[in-house]
């Protein structure tokens, strides 16, 4: 249910961004953030002998990270500038993103990869840290960056960061509390430009467009 909300939201931040919330020239995408892999050879195509067996092996435990299938399906926007190069990229964090050490650690790292190659980054965090980012997102990411620690108010666990990539590398954060309006945030296009992200009146849109049982069943979640 959390996955359809994430789909519909990005989708709508989308089209408000294509639809005059970019310069001319400008446009959002929503990219599957996975990693393309080779294909593995056919029976056919192994050659040399060589047996390419296509039924799952037996063993006798047989365990699946079904969590990361979610992780590696997940959406984020790309913003374009008019020759095709990716500036900007907004990611909606997901629950899947702090499920473990592993997923975590990938997530930091694909956002400090970006801005390392000179890509804005807006990161929406909406869920409450954990015991492995216990400053949130921004916390993570930020204590690779610089040594001084990041500390969230008690009253504003949840985190929006947008980073300008530089030079220098900028953060600017916005900790909200949870039930509380979200700001438009920045999304910064160059070194000194950006554009506003309307974050609440998205979110408020997505949320009244939800079916009554999924609204049903995450309000009794939190």
């Amino acid at each position: 249910m959390l996955h359809h909300f994430r789909q519909r939201w990005s989708a709508d931040l989308c089209d408000r961004l294509n639809a005059g919330g970019l310069p001319r020239g400008y446009y959002a995408l929503i990219e599957l953030s996975a990693l393309r892999t080779a294909e593995a050879p056919s029976p056919e195509d192994a050659g040399g002998g060589l047996l390419v067996a296509t039924t799952p092996p037996q063993t006798r435990f047989v365990m699946s990270a079904e969590k990361e299938v979610y992780v590696a399906k997940a959406n984020r926007i790309s913003v374009r500038h008019p020759l095709g190069d990716v500036v900007a990229v907004l990611e909606i964090v997901s629950p899947g993103n702090k499920d473990s050490r592993a997923a975590l650690s990938s997530l930091v790292a694909k956002s400090l990869g970006l801005l390392s190659r000179g890509v804005n980054l807006l990161i929406v965090d909406l869920l409450p840290p954990t015991k492995r980012d216990p400053e949130g997102i921004h916390g993570a990411i930020w204590t690779e960056l610089e040594e001084g620690a990041f500390a969230l108010p008690p009253d504003k666990p949840l985190t929006l960061a947008s980073y300008a990539a530089g030079p220098p590398k900028t953060a600017y954060v916005e900790p909200v509390g949870i039930g509380d309006p979200l700001p438009n945030m920045p999304l910064f296009l160059g070194a000194f430009s950006h554009v506003q992200v309307p974050l609440e009146e998205t979110y408020e849109r997505t949320w009244s467009l939800c079916p009554q049982p999924m609204r049903e069943h995450v309000l009794q979640l939190a």
